[in-house]
């Protein structure tokens, strides 16, 4: 696969492409014009920002995991979500 960058999902770690022509070949196909069109028209310095979005796009295996927890925070179950201020100091400091 080459360079690759880790993605950490619901069901575990995922290695997704870390070059341009490496998301485009991972993409749908239905997806890869609309993203060379986007890549080769970004500024230099919004790369890094373009390429986050578009990795997040790549097939994983672990999407119906993903939509399903998104589903359930959806419909008000939070059971197991763990919010900011809930945190204790111990945690923020283990950084």
């Amino acid at each position: 696969m080459g360079q690759t960058l880790t993605l950490y999902m619901i069901g575990g770690p995922v290695q997704v492409p870390a070059t341009i022509r490496g998301v485009r070949t991972a993409l749908p196909e239905g997806l890869r014009a609309e993203f060379t069109a986007e890549a080769e028209t970004t500024d230099v310095a919004e790369l890094p920002m373009l390429m986050a979005r578009w990795v997040m796009r790549i097939p994983t295996g672990h999407e119906a995991e993903e939509e399903a927890l998104v589903a359930r925070l959806k419909e008000g179950d939070f059971t197991g979500v763990v919010f900011p201020e809930d945190l204790t100091d111990e945690y923020r400091s283990a950084g």
